[in-house]
């Protein structure tokens, strides 16, 4: 009976840290968050009151950011002690040391220790949370009716818990610091001055604004020769300008890095565009420099969430998995991934290990599904010698082999019953027996489980432990299909290409229009897996710098076909059918496409065909 207690409590422990993990990741407001963490945990943990002190390192002191109390018990408001100064606790503290005392008496810190026993407090429990190595704050745990004795599975989930609080907070910290740099990068936007120059055709200056003398460091005289005012500049422009003179063609956003004797290196973008007089006839050019040297240094810290280790994607669904594996990194909690088949759940989990403190330890993967059972005994927790048949020497396991480390355990739910229980036991107990051995191991390793399973309906069929079910569960991690993130096939693609050209030695510079347009209408059951496989066999069969049609598998193009044929007739390729969807879209043509199912390319297609032309005021 007292186990079952036990295991009841260990189950609503970890719904708890799930409840917590699963808010932790997509936090909008930090106190909303905060608050309802302490909620959650005050409802389960039984404590007279819990709260967390942020620290103010100017004035040595902290302040209550946030609380919850029991029904009964006095608020930190009406004790007065929402702002605290305890030097020996802030040192305590900063060393990243639990203060943890069953009976206040014990406290050596002689102020803390009064203000406590003024407050009625009988125990009393503070974590430290740090924030980029800085000490945050603390999370703290008041007993006022009884001395509380916190035990070793309780402070196991109380310094998770704060450890999933301190990463959400890191990560909100972050979010605003990246709002900053798009408020900043947007600010840059309606400033800039573009720089305006127009030569005649013999290249001689007509005329030039003072943006482009200040960017160009030099006077623009008009009738001088525009190389002649260069000479002090590397003449990056120059070609340009000669192109759109000899073929009198526009050349858009052509982007150069532009030397110059008197001032540093900038990045600049470059439009050049065929000069007419009033009659039409053409007489010169001109020439658009806009400074982009910050705007370029800005988008790449923008761009940093396009990739996550090896995991690529900026699609929303993607940026919540990233957020989630940055609490989760430097855990040791469980971790179960979920998805289809080929979404990447092993390249999720190395991130999860890569990315955290375990980074230098083994990574082990385990395929369940892969071997019998009396095998996979064997290859999880090792066998001694005359374990069983052919057993003729000793063997560590798995597990063992990632001692320090994570493990794997990839299509968790193929496991059978009798493996089920024994890997529940090494979870709880942090030790493994080889097989034929009655000798406990105790073991250093993270836990992380994969399946493209529903386990719930397996738990309903009886083919699945709960107990384990809840045991890896802690934090579940879904990764979603290709099909819910179609945005993130352009860059699939470029990371595909760039990583087989490197394998073939093949200069590729991507997939035509007509390919991309393919790939984005296509359902994608095989998911990234097929994705990439479809990029290799095109690398073998492309000799062209750009993969065609003819070079990708005939099952995705008469798949595309198909459903091109099925969207043409709900769509109907109706010109008022597109103004209306198009004008109820505000004239958003991403927005309209994904209405129509189909791409921007094709919408903008269907423009040409029945000539329809954006209104002015939605240009």
């Amino acid at each position: 009976m007292q186990t079952d207690k036990k295991l009841e409590k260990r189950i609503a422990y970890e719904k708890m840290l799930a409840g917590i993990s699963e808010r932790a990741m997509s936090v909008e407001d930090l106190d909303d968050f905060l608050n309802s963490s302490l909620k959650s945990m005050g409802g389960i943990l039984d404590v007279s009151r819990i709260f967390i002190f942020r620290y103010q390192s100017i004035a040595d002191s902290f302040s209550c950011i946030c609380e919850w109390v029991a029904e009964g018990i006095a608020t930190l408001e009406q004790l007065n002690e929402l702002i605290i100064a305890i030097p020996w606790a802030s040192r305590q503290l900063k060393d990243g040391n639990v203060i943890n005392f069953q009976d206040i008496q014990d406290m050596p810190g002689k102020l803390y220790r009064q203000r406590l026993l003024a407050a009625a407090v009988k125990s009393t429990l503070n974590v430290p949370l740090f924030n980029k190595g800085e000490l945050y704050g603390f999370i703290g745990f008041d007993e006022c009716r009884h001395h509380r004795k916190w035990i070793d599975e309780d402070m196991y989930i109380l310094t998770t818990a704060a450890q999933i609080i301190t990463r959400a907070i890191e990560n909100k910290k972050y979010e605003e610091e990246l709002e900053q740099h798009r408020s900043r990068l947007q600010s840059i936007f309606s400033s800039v001055q573009d720089a305006i120059i127009t030569v005649d055709t013999g290249m001689n200056v007509i005329d030039a604004n003072k943006a482009a003398e200040k960017m160009c460091d030099f006077k623009l005289t008009t009738g001088q020769p525009f190389t002649d005012c260069t000479h002090q500049c590397d003449q990056a422009c120059v070609g340009i300008l000669q192109e759109t003179l000899s073929k009198r063609k526009t050349i858009r956003e052509y982007q150069i890095e532009c030397g110059h004797s008197g001032r540093n290196q900038l990045i600049a973008m470059v439009n050049s565009s065929p000069l007419l007089d009033g009659h039409g006839d053409f007489i010169g050019a001109v020439l658009v420099i806009r400074d982009i040297t910050r705007l370029t240094h800005l988008e790449k810290e923008l761009k940093e969430r396009r990739q996550f280790q090896n995991i690529v994607g900026k699609s929303k669904k993607m940026q919540e998995i990233y957020n989630l594996l940055e609490i989760l990194a430097d855990q040791g909690t469980t971790v179960l991934i979920t998805g289809e088949s080929g979404t990447g759940k092993e390249v999720v989990a190395r991130a999860l290990h890569y990315g955290g403190t375990r980074a230098k330890g083994p990574f082990v993967t385990v395929n369940c599904s892969a071997l019998a059972e009396s095998l996979l005994e064997s290859e999880l927790f090792g066998h001694v010698k005359g374990a069983f048949t052919g057993a003729d020497r000793d063997k560590i396991g798995r597990f063992e082999a990632a001692h320090g480390g994570t493990i794997l355990l990839d299509e968790i739910g193929d496991m059978s019953q009798l493996i089920q229980l024994k890997l529940l036991r090494v979870l709880q107990e942090k030790e493994i027996e080889r097989v034929g051995e009655s000798n406990p191991r105790k073991i250093d390793v993270r836990v992380i489980a994969s399946t493209n399973r529903k386990l719930k309906d397996a738990i309903k069929r009886g083919e699945f432990r709960q107990d384990l079910f809840y045991r890896l569960n802690v934090m579940e991690l879904n990764i979603p299909p290709l099909r819910e993130r179609y945005e993130d096939i352009p860059l699939m693609i470029a990371h595909f290409c760039k990583m087989f050209g490197q394998t073939y030695k093949k200069d590729i510079d991507g997939v035509s229009d007509e390919v991309l347009e393919t790939f984005m209408h296509y359902a994608w059951p095989g998911n990234v897996r097929e994705l990439e496989h479809a990029i290799e066999r095109a690398f073998v069969l492309c000799r062209n710098p750009i993969i065609g049609l003819e070079h990708i598998p005939t099952e995705i193009k008469e798949h595309t076909r198909a459903e091109r044929r099925i969207s043409n007739k709900k769509s109907g390729d109706d010109p008022e059918e597109l103004i209306k969807v198009l004008e109820k879209t505000d004239w958003n043509i991403s927005k309209a496409a994904r209405i129509l199912g189909i791409s921007r390319w094709t919408l903008y297609r269907r423009f040409e065909r029945h000539q329809i032309r954006r209104p002015t005021d939605k240009l």
